[in-house]
């Protein structure tokens, strides 16, 4: 089993939003069995909080439920806990390190890095611009469920 641990600034947009999206590709392609998929924060700002309410409300319109998500903070145990460790921008992998002392098995990536068009996922929390990140996660869950399944 290939276990993922998405991860964001306050684990109510985007992160959230990859881990219920690529839930829902796992589950459209038959291979649920083989994959974990969570979320994470590097911050503490929204810990108990559940996913912000735009996100939430796209989310449903995707015919996604993010129904009981809370934030949670990324400890250094994920480290060993998870295959991969992934990101949406490079704020997030630097902090990611610093958490977890490191990355010495190359665990750490961003999620638009398993596209044609590697990059940082803009926060709508600043933007406000919750289609344009959609486009980003989902065009990253895509790319790096391909991935895996070539692998």
């Amino acid at each position: 089993m290939t276990k993922i641990l998405f991860v964001c600034h306050g684990n109510i947009c985007r992160s959230p939003m990859a881990e219920f999206c690529m839930r829902q590709l796992v589950e459209q392609a038959g291979l649920t069995g083989r994959y974990e998929i969570a979320s994470a924060a590097i911050s503490a700002e929204e810990l108990g909080n559940g996913v912000y309410p735009p996100a939430r409300q796209l989310l449903r319109r995707h015919g996604i439920s993010c129904d009981g998500k809370t934030a949670r903070q990324m400890t250094a145990a994920d480290y060993g806990r998870y295959d991969l460790l992934i990101g949406m921008e490079e704020y997030n992998l630097r902090n990611m390190r610093r958490i977890c002392g490191g990355d010495p098995e190359g665990k750490m990536h961003r999620l638009l890095d398993f596209t044609d068009r590697p990059g940082d996922i803009d926060d709508p929390w600043y933007t406000g611009d919750f289609e344009s990140t959609w486009r980003d996660v989902l065009a990253g869950c895509r790319a790096l469920l391909d991935h895996l399944e070539r692998i």
